[in-house]
C-alpha cells in the first residue's frame, strides 16, 4: 500500500509536471507568434495564461502594444507582469487585434473548441472573433479527437431569468442534465459572469466533426448526437442564451480569405505542451 506521504509526493510531482507543460507550450507560441512591431493582442483567461504573459514581457519590447484581456482574471495577469491593458472598445474604429492567446477546456482534431470553465466565454469569443488570428495554448489533457471526450459539458452564459426556460430548451436537445453553476459557497447562489449573467454547465454525448458528417454520421441530434457546429447553432437560437462555450466556424485566416470582416472562433493554430516535454503544434486548415 503507497504510503500518504508518497502519494503526496507523486501528485505534486504531476502537478509540477502539466505547469511545465503549459510554461512550454506558451513559450513555443509566443516565439512563433509574438512581434514587437504588434499594436494589439489579445489576452485570454485560465490557467496557462500567466506564462504566455510572462513569455511575451521576455520577448522584446512590449512599451507600445495595448494588451486587450477577456475578464478580470487576465487584467490582472496583464498587469502583473508590468504591461498595458485596454479594454476591447478603445481599439479605433477599423483597427483588429493583432493575435489573441488564449486557452481552452478542450480541443478536437479540427480545432472546435470548448470554452468557458472560468466563466469567461463571452469575453473570450468577442477577442477571438476581432482578432487576425486566435492561437490557442493548452496542456495535452486538453487534446482530444472530439469535444466533451474528457471535459464533461458544454458552459453558456444565460440570462438569470432564463435559467429554467434554457434548461427545458437544452433537454429538448438531448443534454441529459443543464445543470446552474453554483459558486464554491452554495450559500453564496450561482456563479455570476462579468456581465451579471449566469452559466448553465451542459452535458451532451461527444460531439461529432464536419469530417464525421462527411463520412456519413448523422449530427442532426437524433439520439443527442450533434455535429458540434449545428448543436453551437441551435443553442444559441434558444431565447435567454448570451453566447456558448462552443469555438467552431472558421478561424481568423478563412475569414480574411472569405472578405468577411473580423475574425475566426477557430484558432489558427493549437500549442499543447506534452506529458513528455514535447510541444506539438496542431495547425488550422488556411495558412
Amino acid at each position: 500500500m503507497m504510503r500518504p506521504r508518497l502519494l503526496s509526493r507523486t501528485y505534486s510531482s504531476r502537478v509540477a509536471d502539466i505547469e511545465e507543460s503549459k510554461r512550454k507550450a506558451a513559450r513555443r507560441a509566443v516565439k512563433d507568434h509574438f512581434d514587437p512591431s504588434l499594436r494589439f493582442i489579445g489576452i485570454g483567461s485560465g490557467t496557462t495564461i500567466k506564462y504566455v504573459v510572462e513569455a511575451i514581457k521576455e520577448a522584446g519590447d512590449t512599451s507600445r502594444i495595448c494588451f486587450i484581456p477577456t475578464g478580470y482574471q487576465s487584467r490582472q495577469e496583464i498587469q502583473r507582469v508590468g504591461l498595458v491593458p485596454i479594454a476591447l472598445d478603445a481599439i479605433p474604429t477599423g483597427s483588429m487585434i493583432d493575435v489573441a492567446f488564449d486557452g481552452a477546456d478542450e480541443v478536437d482534431d479540427e480545432l472546435n473548441c470548448v470554452k468557458g470553465g472560468g466563466a469567461c466565454l463571452t469575453q473570450e469569443k468577442l477577442v477571438a472573433t476581432n482578432a487576425k488570428k486566435f492561437i490557442c495554448v493548452a496542456d495535452y489533457r486538453k487534446l482530444q479527437p472530439r469535444l466533451l471526450s474528457h471535459w464533461p459539458t458544454i458552459p453558456i452564459e444565460v440570462m438569470p431569468l432564463a435559467v429554467p426556460t434554457v434548461q427545458r430548451a437544452l433537454r429538448a436537445l438531448g443534454s441529459s442534465n443543464p445543470a446552474l453553476r453554483e459558486g464554491f459557497v452554495t450559500k453564496a447562489g450561482p456563479i455570476k459572469t462579468d456581465q451579471d449573467f449566469y452559466i448553465i454547465d451542459a452535458p451532451f454525448p461527444r460531439l461529432l466533426t464536419s469530417a464525421d458528417v462527411n463520412n456519413g454520421h448523422d449530427g442532426s441530434g437524433k439520439g443527442g448526437q450533434w455535429e458540434v457546429s449545428r448543436l453551437a447553432q441551435q443553442i444559441k437560437q434558444i431565447y435567454g442564451v448570451l453566447e456558448v462555450g462552443l469555438f467552431t466556424g472558421k478561424n481568423g485566416y478563412e475569414v480574411a480569405a472569405s472578405g468577411e470582416v473580423g475574425g475566426g472562433q477557430k484558432p489558427v493554430a493549437a500549442y499543447f505542451g506534452m506529458e513528455d516535454g514535447d510541444v506539438v503544434v496542431r495547425d488550422g486548415k488556411s495558412r
